[in-house]
This record gives C-alpha cells, structure tokens and sequence, in this order.
C-alpha cells in the first residue's frame, strides 16, 4: 500500500489500518505469526520504556515510547479483530464506559455528584466484589512484586487491618529476619523463599508508611550500586585489574567511594583560606 509510505503526516486510523496491513497476507512474515502470549513481554518493556522517558521529563522520547506502547494496544487488539472478538473501537467503547461509570460525581445525579468520589467502592461494585479478600485478589499477578505487596496491604489498611505506624512496623523486622536465618540453617530452600517473601511485605509496610515507592527506592538502589561500582572499577584501573583484587581490597575500595559521595564540597573559597 504506497500511501503508507507516501505520507507527511499519519493519523491514529493511519496507525489501527498500518498494523492491519503488517499483519495481513501481504504485510510481514514476523508480524503475521505473533501472539498475545509471544508478544506479552514486549508490552511490558514498552510499557517500563515509557516510565523512563517519563522519569527524564524529554517530550520528545516520551512521544517516541507512547507510540511504542500504543502500538502494542493495537497489535493486541487487530490479534482479536481477526479472531472475530472485537476490535479497538469496542476497546475504545469498553473504556469511555467505565471511565463514565467511575466518575458518578463528575457524571452521575446531584446526590451522586454531591458525595464525591469513590474510586475503589466503585470498582467493587461493579465487580460483583463484597468483600476485601475478593477486592486483593483483583489486584494483577502481573504486577512487579513491590508494587503487589503495596496494593495488597493498602486494601487490608481500609479496613483497620494494619500495623499503627512505622516504629510498630519496625518491631517486625527482627522477628521476620530471624524465621529467615533459621530457614537457612536448615538448607530448606522453599522456606528460605517464603521467609525471604516474608521479610520484603514488611519492608514494603515501613515503605508504605512513609510514603515511598518501593519499586523506585530499588530502583534508586540499583542506580547507586552502579555508580559506586563504576567508580570502583575506575579506581582499580580496569575491570579485569579489580578482579586480581582481594575481596577486603574490593570493598576498601568500595568504602572509599561511598565516604568520598558523602564527603562535604570544597569550595574555592575553602581551598584559597589559609
């Protein structure tokens, strides 16, 4: 199809009609074969592409990565168009409707309009859900493990059920990295990944509280690690003078970089007073 290529400026149907195509007998090969399960992956790389892009505040690569993901939304969706289950209007649909649904006091009657919003009593209701078990089990399985024990402990917090503040969730720590020891102890390796669960929901608890992500604060980790590793490496030499190191020497080094990231600047001013 040579309008395709022949355009200055291509349109959201440009874009639902290119994916049709590609995925069509005359378009790709690669494209024709795929499944929701083969792409699934993809979506989320996308999907963590754009938070990226959106953590460096370029609108630019932000743009490029929405694309990215939308074309994923619509790759899925052309998935069940041929398939005969719908198509991205009827996602559309699906969508505005239940945006519409869960804005009664944007939408709704006076008295609706009147109490405010209710976002997760909502979702409950239209759910069919009648209880908070039932509420915690429509959080996604999909979601990175932080995020789940987050959402998980928020729902138990409506209700009451919950730890009073930080320092009572604190006194958790002992007890939960103790039951982990004695499950290593014991080289019993499925208690070991249940303890170590067990640890990471109380950690998330004191996170929770203070009101910190715990996917970004180990994410800031990572970040950090790498940059002290950089600067270790950098100071051996190279990274195979650093592997003829001894494990003291390594982390000698190590301390060293991170006293040195904590260090107070100098300043000309200090540098020129006698």
């Amino acid at each position: 199809m040579l309008d395709f290529v022949c355009q200055d400026h291509y349109s959201l149907d440009d874009f639902v009609r290119l994916i049709s195509y590609l995925r069509s007998e005359r378009g790709c090969p690669w494209d024709r074969v795929q499944t929701h399960e083969s792409i699934r992956r993809n979506f989320l790389e996308e999907a963590y592409e754009a938070c990226e892009a959106i953590d460096e505040g370029d609108p630019a690569h932000l743009r490029e990565e929405l694309g990215d993901v939308l074309m994923q939304v619509l790759f899925h969706a052309d998935i069940e168009r041929e398939a005969g289950h719908f198509t991205i209007d009827d996602v559309a649909d699906a969508a505005c409707k239940k945006l519409v649904s869960r804005h009664p006091h944007v939408f709704g009657t006076a008295a609706e309009r009147a109490a405010g919003a209710d976002w997760e009593g909502v979702k409950r209701r239209e759910r069919g859900q009648h209880s908070t078990a039932e509420s915690m089990d429509s959080v996604s399985r999909a979601l990175p493990s932080l995020w789940r024990c987050e959402k998980i402990q928020a729902k138990a917090a409506k209700v009451g059920f919950d730890w009073p503040d930080t320092e009572t969730a604190f006194q958790k720590l002992p007890e939960e990295t103790e039951e982990l020891r004695a499950a290593i102890s014991r080289a019993d390796a499925d208690a070991v990944e249940e303890e170590l669960g067990d640890l990471l929901f109380a950690i998330v608890k004191i996170a929770r509280f203070q009101g910190v992500d715990p996917e970004r604060a180990a994410h800031r980790a990572c970040e950090k690690f790498m940059r002290r590793f950089a600067a270790v490496e950098a100071a051996a030499g190279q990274g195979e003078a650093l592997s003829r190191l001894s494990r003291d020497e390594m982390i000698a080094l190590y301390a060293r970089v991170k006293a040195q990231e904590h260090a107070p600047a100098i300043s000309e001013q200090d540098i020129c007073t006698d």
